[in-house]
């Protein structure tokens, strides 16, 4: 028998000031049976610093044609692709050749660090291409957060993103590698 995803539940208050974007998000998060809670707030965080109305969590480790996060136009078209980890140099290049922006979350960082120096030059025709890197400290920070029901109350400014819940306070400082 297959094993099922496990359903988490956050209620986000994002004050983006960077953005100029406040809002009050009610998200479900099905985290994938091979899926850690490290993974899963990757991909939190990644929602919350991309938060948009249209901005919605794809199927990811389910499908691997589908990016993790995706924002589609109207008509269907995507017009952010966002994928975790360090995903290979066809995939980036389909992606930034059918997307009007790529986003790519690395973490792990001693195999993250290897594989940017690996593709890093591959990548440098891809003026639609960011990729930021999430040390592993802020990352283990960001995994005591998971909880089954999460409500987190989140400011960013100047880059800087602060996430308090009802127990604990975090700061983030990510990395743009690109």
């Amino acid at each position: 028998m297959a094993l099922k995803s496990t359903v988490f539940k956050a209620e986000l208050q994002i004050s983006d000031l960077d953005r100029n974007h406040y809002h009050n998000y009610h998200l479900t998060l099905a985290r994938h049976p091979s899926e850690t809670d490290r993974r899963m707030m990757i991909r939190l965080l990644a929602f919350i610093m991309n938060a948009s109305e249209q901005l919605e969590f794809a199927k990811g480790l389910s499908r691997g044609e589908e990016p993790d996060l995706w924002q589609k136009s109207l008509s269907g078209e995507v017009e952010l692709w966002i994928d975790l980890g360090q995903p290979d140099e066809k995939r980036i290049r389909q992606a930034c050749h059918h997307t009007e922006h790529v986003i790519i979350y690395t973490y792990n960082s001693r195999s993250a660090t290897v594989w940017w120096q690996q593709i890093e030059h591959k990548l440098t025709r891809f003026h639609n291409l960011t990729v930021i890197n999430l040390a592993d400290e802020m990352v283990d920070k960001l995994a005591q957060l998971a909880e089954r029901t999460m409500r987190l109350q989140v400011t960013i400014h100047d880059a800087i993103i602060w996430i308090t819940s009802d127990e604990q306070a975090v700061e983030l400082v990510p990395t743009a590698w690109r």
